[in-house]
């Protein structure tokens, strides 16, 4: 059986957020740099619920997990790639 393949975009909108590219691009603007030292889903502007949902995905490296890894270091980066 296959895994499912998410994109940035599904990811955007599975955490509640605004999906369309502008928005996205707006988000990894105001979020970013993150420090080097602070874990994704540590970050500040999560919600519990969000928060939860980005650290379950990264331990079990679940379904998401490279999708949200690909937002962690667009977040690092300080811009959209």
């Amino acid at each position: 059986m296959e895994s499912p393949v998410h994109s940035l975009p599904l990811l955007f909108k599975q955490l509640g957020l605004a999906d369309d590219p502008a928005s996205i691009e707006q988000f990894v603007t105001a979020h970013s740099p993150l420090k080097p030292d602070l874990k994704l889903a540590d970050a500040f502007f999560w919600t519990d619920s969000q928060r939860a949902f980005l650290r379950e995905e990264i331990l079990e490296d679940a379904d998401w997990a490279e999708v949200v890894d690909e937002l962690n270091l667009m977040l690092r980066r300080g811009r959209n790639v």
